[in-house]
């Protein structure tokens, strides 16, 4: 019996390199650090937070509770009878955030500082 051997060259798998282009290493880049700029941005947006406390000065405030009838003038008569009262009216809308000059009775004014000193 004779024994059949063949000599032709086996050949071998070349498994070919990875190669990145410039735009791979980009995304790989960019991969690597959005969670990194994710995690600055939620750790230090949230290190200064506002801590409240309750001021001297609001306490100091003089309060106007608004009667039947009476209007901004009327409590400008009253609290400052010196000054104008048109810019005591709009003084006292400012401070206290009115839309208006409208006031309802029972409602509380804050009373700007300058106008009880």
């Amino acid at each position: 019996m004779t024994a059949v051997v063949s000599y032709l060259p086996t050949q071998r798998m070349v498994t070919p390199r990875l190669r990145l282009t410039r735009r791979g290493r980009a995304v790989f880049t960019a991969l690597a650090v959005v969670p990194l700029v994710i995690a600055s941005l939620v750790f230090g947006l949230g290190a200064g937070g506002a801590v409240a406390t309750r001021d001297a000065a609001s306490d100091s405030l003089t309060w106007v509770t608004v009667d039947a009838g009476q209007s901004l003038w009327d409590i400008a008569a009253d609290v400052a009878p010196a000054e104008d009262p048109r810019e005591f009216a709009a003084q006292v809308a400012a401070f206290n955030q009115l839309d208006s000059a409208v006031i309802q009775p029972g409602q509380e004014l804050a009373i700007p500082p300058q106008y009880t000193d």
